[in-house]
């Protein structure tokens, strides 16, 4: 199932040169692919279980709450894992950063990045770390948070550090987005790569729906659909859990800065409310006191009862206690349809070889 658009005409001398730095990048990604796969750049190896959660296109396909429910799956039988992060959008560079050590935050979202501290926040008694060097804050989550099984969020492509398990998300409507591979397209290395996985989840997928087929030449790979699946809101920092059938009927003044904004919205009216504001922000955004008084503005213009945003974005606004605190967030939680034992059988499987 692949949406591939028109080939790039040289009456639009843009997309004509994105198209060459695409085939360039391609080439680029086929060559140090083929190093790997041929042992000419080698691949390190840490004395533990590593599952990788990642995908092929840039923008959002649920890594996050998959690495959640992963993480808390993998606690509840028993292991002791730690979560590796890039830590993409956070202010500290230093090698290693400790977000969480399993009992407390120590990083603000600010410092720490939104996913990271989110998954710190998600992820009952895990440790989150991050860090450029999977190598390096892997060995320390060993040796002094004492994992015995390291989760990688997005690095399909890190091919450095060795896995045990790769789980490639795709977005179900779009899988390999227009085609292309960057900056012509979203694909961060051909269809053919997901050859490495040894699952692939189908996300986006509604309940009832089927699991949807991909058109590629790979090898029999566990294909499996992936829901995004509204669990409550949450007022302010009070962590008060409101029930979803609170917003049903309701004027909603929605805002978001994540990939995908308007599954967000889509998610919210399939709930029952309306929404008669919304704003979007880039992915990963910082927010400004600008920022809030347009959100004010809006919610006020348009009659809005309440004022919703995703958990991601709360992360982020816990600096503006006097917004924070009046606004609601949606939980969201990655839950695996139909097969969920059989996803899980396959990885506790492959974990004990």
């Amino acid at each position: 199932m692949l949406h591939d658009d028109s080939k790039p005409s040289l009456l639009n001398p843009f997309l004509f040169f994105l198209y060459l730095f695409s085939i360039l990048y391609d080439g680029i990604i086929r060559l140090r692919n083929q190093m790997y796969d041929l042992g000419l750049f080698k691949t390190k190896k840490l004395g533990c279980k590593i599952i990788s959660i990642g995908n092929i296109t840039v923008g959002g396909t649920g890594k996050t709450p998959t690495v959640i429910m992963l993480a808390n799956m993998l606690k509840e039988r028993g292991y002791q894992p730690v979560v590796l992060s890039r830590g993409y959008g956070g202010k500290n560079k230093n090698p290693v950063n400790v977000i969480s050590d399993g009992n407390n935050i120590l990083m603000s979202a600010s410092v720490a990045g939104d996913e990271p501290t989110l998954i710190a926040k998600s992820a009952k008694d895990v440790p989150v770390i991050t860090g450029p060097k999977r190598y390096l804050t892997g060995r320390y989550a060993m040796d002094h948070l004492g994992a015995d099984l390291l989760i990688l969020d997005d690095a399909f492509q890190h091919r450095s550090l060795f896995r045990d398990i790769d789980i490639v998300l795709l977005d179900s409507e779009r899988p390999f987005g227009n085609g292309f591979l960057l900056p012509r397209g979203s694909l961060r290395e051909p269809a053919k790569a997901l050859k490495r996985a040894n699952i692939i989840v189908l996300t986006g997928i509604d309940r009832e729906e089927e699991k949807r087929t991909i058109d590629i030449d790979f090898p029999p790979t566990p294909i499996f659909g992936g829901y995004h699946r509204p669990k409550g809101l949450i007022k302010g920092n009070k962590n008060d859990i409101y029930p979803l059938e609170y917003m049903e009927g309701k004027k909603v003044c929605a805002f978001a800065g994540i990939a995908k904004p308007e599954s967000f919205r889509e998610t919210i009216e399939t709930l029952g409310a309306k929404v008669v504001a919304f704003t979007t922000f880039p992915d990963h955004h910082r927010y400004t006191t600008d920022n809030l008084e347009e959100i004010k503005k809006s919610s006020s213009n348009s009659s809005a009862e309440i004022t919703v945003t995703t958990e991601k974005d709360g992360i982020k606004l816990i600096d503006f206690p006097e917004f924070f605190r009046d606004i609601f967030q949606l939980r969201i939680e990655m839950e695996i349809i139909n097969h969920h034992s059989k996803f899980e059988d396959i990885i506790m499987s492959k974990l004990l070889i």
